[in-house]
């Protein structure tokens, strides 16, 4: 590493930088099982059974009110078909509510499949790191005591958007956890719904989303590797040109790729929820 102020400082918030690119790519990849050694998936086992008691009386009572609102009477009851309905319904939603967390679990594991061949598609064991151009520090190294002085500033506000640009990025990828844990934790509540035919449209909701929430990943990565496409070329820069604004140039275009990708991740839930219509 230069011993340059500029330099350093540059290097240590792409550093940053490349160290959160590095722990998505390893967060998209892991268990949510094995998460954090286990202990969160515990604590949302127990907090799923307990749930379920409740999703069980639920179907009873989803069910109950399905006859209710879609029976017009009780004689409509002689006809072996809407018996046969009704019961196949009930059967249906006790089935989700029980094993409803296999199911779910099922849905994640094909879905992290995909994102483990979207990696090894893209050629990416990992992330490339993002680095310094060789030719900016050497015109960083150069500059005299007053010239360094308008870098300083231009590298301390860039380093800053990038430090706080790396810690947003991650910050949504945590999310994206979080939401999974929960909707693993009150899943009996949405899936009881199946047992009645107004009530439906709940659990197909929640299916959706958490289809949703699975397949986030999936863009998350996307945009990590066309990232890391844009950041293996940097931008063309001229080498007659002053250090600042040289410095300013690439810091320019990285932030902007960098706000992209952020964005992009953050918003990933809305991107998959337009493309499957929830």
């Amino acid at each position: 590493m230069s011993d340059n102020w500029v330099v350093q400082n540059l290097e240590n918030a792409l550093s940053t930088w490349n160290d959160k690119l590095s722990e998505i790519w390893q967060l998209l990849t892991q268990n949510i099982v094995d998460f954090k050694g286990g202990g969160i998936w515990t604590i949302i086992l127990n907090i799923h059974s307990t749930v379920q008691a409740i999703g069980l009386a639920l179907v009873v009572l989803f069910f109950l009110m399905g006859i209710i609102k879609t029976c017009g009477s009780l004689s409509e009851f002689k006809r072996p078909e809407v018996v046969v309905k009704a019961l196949l319904r009930f059967c249906i939603a006790k089935a989700l509510v029980t094993h409803g967390l296999e199911l779910m679990m099922t849905l994640l594991g094909i879905i992290q499949g995909i994102i483990t061949k979207i990696m090894s598609s893209g050629g990416f064991a990992a992330p490339p790191p993002t680095t310094l151009p060789s030719s900016i520090v050497s015109a960083i190294e150069n500059c005299d005591f007053w010239s360094s002085i308008p870098l300083w500033a231009v590298t301390l506000i860039g380093g800053l958007f990038i430090w706080v640009l790396s810690f947003v990025m991650i910050l949504t990828v945590y999310g994206r956890f979080f939401k999974l844990y929960m909707y693993t934790a009150i899943s009996p509540i949405s899936l009881a719904a199946f047992a009645g035919e107004p009530t439906q449209s709940i659990g197909v909701s929640f299916i959706k989303s958490y289809a949703a929430v699975c397949l986030e990943g999936a863009i998350i990565v996307l945009a990590c590797i066309i990232f890391s496409v844009f950041a293996a070329t940097p931008p063309a820069i001229n080498t007659s040109a002053a250090a600042v604004t040289m410095v300013w140039t690439y810091i320019g275009e990285l932030i902007f790729n960098m706000l992209v990708l952020t964005g992009t991740i953050k918003m990933s839930d809305r991107v998959v929820r337009e493309m499957m219509g929830v």
